[in-house]
């Protein structure tokens, strides 16, 4: 089992900048398929970005592609880097652990997470 935090959150401006961390404990992070998803007020929870075990694949939501990086290290840390942030990103954004395996498409759902961390607050005003 992998316990999962999450940090970074805020509140900015439209066009500004936030990175999330998603801290991992547990001895089996690294074999992990990972992923960000996000929540906003009144809809469902969404896919946004996901990434491979070793680090070297991701995939993203075609509403952050070209704004959003995810990536990780060796230091069970997960992180999503957010560009040009617009007000239509504003969610809560959970990290997970997904148990399936990295397929290079975007079509993963929150009913491929494992484990979920307990979110945090993202806020873009126009």
């Amino acid at each position: 089992q992998v316990q999962l935090v999450e940090s970074g959150g805020g509140l900015l401006q439209a066009g500004g900048s936030l990175r999330l961390s998603c801290a991992a404990s547990g001895r089996t992070f690294g074999s992990y398929v990972m992923g960000w998803f996000r929540q906003a007020p009144g809809r469902e929870r969404e896919f946004v970005a996901v990434i491979s075990w070793s680090g070297s694949s991701t995939t993203y939501a075609d509403s952050v592609k070209g704004r959003f990086s995810i990536s990780r290290d060796n230091a069970k840390t997960m992180y999503l880097q957010m560009n040009s942030l617009k007000p239509e990103d504003t969610a809560v954004y959970y990290c997970a652990t997904l148990r399936t395996y990295y397929s290079g498409s975007a079509r993963y759902t929150p009913r491929d997470a494992g484990s979920w961390g307990q979110g945090t607050q993202v806020t873009v005003s126009s």
